[in-house]
């Protein structure tokens, strides 16, 4: 059989991690020692949709990663986890942020409001009818996050212009390209 350049390549690779290994006897993995984690988990308490509510989570947490896996408020979408795409937006004393990069240690005092805070009970808020009405989601994962940053906007302009609509979701990314159909929710809501 004649030496393939394959058959080289992988031959020469083989021979070389196993003498690596053999000239590396430092290198250990011992069972019974537990992982490098970072700082210990510590107590925060967040106000959030008006109720107190206090996790163990380590410093490093989001605010997004606490609100969904601490407290089960899964409404919060973490979409790039970067603050590319605003999914993930809540209110954070009453302003819109990317809840992904905020640490949850960080928030204090400050009132969070979610998407699941933004109704009064069985009473949707505007923003939420309007979303329904004209049809502004399609996949629905951006939409959690356009409707806090349109019901923020709606609570400063009343009577929003569709270039206030543009400029409130201009951070939010939405692959099904509803955004004609956010602006057109947010005109409505306007006009009334």
């Amino acid at each position: 059989m004649p030496l393939s350049r394959r058959l080289f390549l992988g031959s020469a690779g083989a021979a070389a991690g196993g003498a690596a290994l053999i000239d590396a006897p430092h290198i250990a993995i011992a069972a019974d020692e537990p992982p490098v984690i970072g700082s210990d988990r510590t107590s925060i308490t967040l106000t959030v949709n008006g109720v107190a509510r206090t996790v163990t989570a380590a410093p490093n947490v989001t605010l997004a990663e606490v609100l969904r896996d601490h407290l089960d408020l899964t409404g919060t979408k973490i979409g790039c986890d970067r603050g590319a795409c605003s999914a993930c937006t809540v209110w954070l004393d009453g302003a819109p942020v990317a809840s992904c990069m905020v640490l949850a240690i960080d928030v204090g005092p400050r009132p969070v409001t979610t998407i699941e805070g933004l109704a009064q009970g069985d009473t949707l808020h505007p923003v939420q009818e309007a979303f329904i009405e004209h049809d502004a989601m399609q996949c629905g994962y951006c939409t959690p996050g356009m409707v806090m940053s349109c019901a923020a906007l709606l609570q400063h302009t009343p009577h929003p212009t569709a270039e206030d609509v543009r400029a409130a979701i201009s951070g939010h990314v939405c692959r099904c390209g509803t955004y004609p159909h956010v602006i057109d929710a947010m005109l409505a809501i306007g006009k009334d």
